[in-house]
């Protein structure tokens, strides 16, 4: 799972990436490898310990939104997921060109990318099991989730993009109408027994909480999907204010759709509603006009160097804290004494500690030229 070489590359997932021609000197965009940095990070922090901030009157108002709204709505912690999942589909183009370039049919390609899917499914489960000291299959884990998104992106990419458009379309359309045809007691938006948990009480035996489902990836793929279509854009390497312009008339697009549908259609994360995916799709595309425009067009890049260090091990740092989380935060406080004695913001200190270290290991591997992928 690694190697001692280090090739262009951008996107999630720990994905080699180059050149969109044969022959062509590498295109590199250093705000998208900073901006997967900085997405892992954040989502390594468990939040920067501000979960144990909630009712606390001066942090509070900071602390809520580094935590998942409740139920209807959305705040920055509920935009990561997102994120993280157009990262992996911003980064298919890039690959997949790369691999062509270097002899790969469309045959080697498909089984390429339905080995990975599997790989993201079996390392899903290591995870759930490690983290929950017991073999309980499920596949609502993020990194299950993408296995389905990227293998329906990659499949999806393969026909004329008005085609791929009406397909996106098509997916929320759907989800939504499986809503609409199946409500659970509270209605076609239900907490409880909405069509996504029945049918995996069915096939696994145990509802989630929060209500999370498996078939979430049908709508979740358009966050992939989009991500790819960001990324053909870029390997066209036109103008940076052309870019901008048309990553800018996506962004209000998809929140102009995401209030349009809102009043029939509730922001609600946990059941991926056709308007919380376009919502969040709004803020994944300013953060990238916010990093690209920092980055590439004013041409500021010293500063992000530690986002690249992870960004180069995403996957690494993912399983990291998944799995070592806590005996992180153990070990670390034998040294800390958890900050106890700074007061309100000891949970923010402490987690922030545990983040550093995490990055520290990042970076050595980073400095040996490991890094590992799936």
């Amino acid at each position: 799972m690694a190697t001692a070489t280090q090739e262009p590359y951008t996107g999630s997932v720990a994905v080699k990436l180059g050149p969109p021609e044969a022959g062509a000197e590498p295109k590199r965009y250093t705000s998208l490898d900073a901006y997967r940095g900085f997405i892992m990070l954040v989502l390594a922090s468990e939040g920067f310990g501000f979960s144990a901030l909630q009712g606390d009157p001066q942090w509070g108002g900071i602390a809520r939104w580094f935590d998942h709204v409740p139920w209807e709505g959305g705040v920055f912690w509920d935009m990561i997921q997102p994120a993280f999942m157009f990262m992996v589909g911003l980064a298919m183009p890039f690959a997949l060109a790369r691999r062509k370039e270097l002899g790969a049919t469309e045959r080697n390609n498909l089984r390429h990318v339905l080995t990975r899917s599997l790989r993201l499914i079996i390392l899903s489960q290591i995870i759930i099991w490690v983290g929950g000291s017991a073999i309980k299959p499920q596949l609502i884990n993020v990194l299950s989730q993408i296995a389905f998104t990227y293998a329906i992106t990659y499949f999806l990419l393969r026909l004329r993009w008005p085609y791929q458009a009406v397909a996106a379309i098509a997916l929320l359309a759907g989800w939504t109408a499986l809503f609409l045809a199946f409500p659970g007691p509270d209605g076609p938006f239900s907490h409880r027994n909405h069509i996504g948990l029945v049918v995996d009480r069915a096939i696994f035996h145990y509802d989630y909480d929060p209500a999370y489902s498996t078939l979430n990836f049908i709508p979740s793929t358009v966050w992939t999907l989009s991500g790819a279509w960001v990324g053909r854009l870029l390997m066209q390497s036109k103008a940076h204010v052309d870019n901008l312009k048309k990553l800018a008339a996506g962004m209000v697009s998809c929140f102009v759709a995401a209030f349009a549908l809102r009043p029939w259609i509730p922001f609600i994360k946990q059941l991926c509603t056709a308007s919380f995916i376009l919502y969040s799709l709004g803020w994944v595309l300013l953060m990238l006009i916010g990093f690209y425009l920092i980055i590439e067009v004013l041409g500021y890049r010293k500063w992000s160097f530690p986002l690249l260090v992870v960004g180069m091990n995403s996957i690494f740092i993912y399983f990291v804290s998944e799995v070592l989380h806590r005996w992180l935060d153990r070990a670390v406080g034998v040294f800390t004494f958890h900050y106890s004695f700074i007061g309100a913001l000891a949970p923010v200190a402490q987690a922030t500690t545990v983040l550093l270290v995490m990055w520290y290991l990042c970076y050595w591997l980073y400095q040996r030229r490991i890094f590992l992928k799936l």
